[in-house]
């Protein structure tokens, strides 16, 4: 078992027409690397430019991190904007 700082993720792009869900072990730089990236055809997000963060979830166990990355992966997008509808119903970018 691997403990320390996990966090599972789900970007969207300027107009919020895509969804990323990524997993990292290192939030801002992560962010960094996404906003750095956008337009980047070789990535998914980047070429979507989901680089605004607008949920996260914290683990201390990467197995339940990796775990929770699926589930929601497998997540409609319905499920996946009610997931953070109550935390973030504005779509704002989160500071980390």
């Amino acid at each position: 078992m691997s403990t320390g700082n996990y966090f599972v993720y789900i970007t969207t792009n300027p107009p919020h027409t895509v969804l990323y869900t990524g997993i990292t072990n290192d939030l801002y730089s992560r962010m960094i690397q996404h906003y750095e990236n956008r337009g980047n055809k070789k990535s998914f997000a980047g070429a979507y430019y989901c680089y605004k963060l607008i949920y996260y979830e914290r683990f201390s166990d990467v197995n339940q991190a990796l775990e929770r990355e699926k589930e929601i992966k497998d997540l409609s997008r319905e499920k996946k904007e009610l997931l953070f509808a109550e935390l973030n119903p504005k779509w704002k970018k989160l500071v980390v």
